[in-house]
């Protein structure tokens, strides 16, 4: 349906974060630091930040696991 929000929960979710976990609070003094600045904060939550619903691993680590299982 067009306009439902349950169509894009994914994308909702992720805009969720970067504004309340990277945005918020935060001034950058330049288009260059914010690319550079979000780019480190992209890797930390793929690769470093824990997500209990992944059995408290980080994305990149959960999927890497579950890949060797399916193998």
């Amino acid at each position: 349906m067009k306009s439902c929000p349950f169509d894009n929960a994914v994308a909702e979710a992720t805009f969720k974060i970067i504004k309340t976990e990277f945005v918020k609070k935060r001034h950058f003094d330049s288009l260059e630091g914010l690319h550079r600045e979000f780019k480190d904060d992209v890797y930390w939550f793929n690769h470093l930040r824990i997500h209990g619903t992944l059995d408290y691993l980080s994305p990149v680590k959960y999927k890497l696991t579950h890949l060797k299982k399916t193998v």
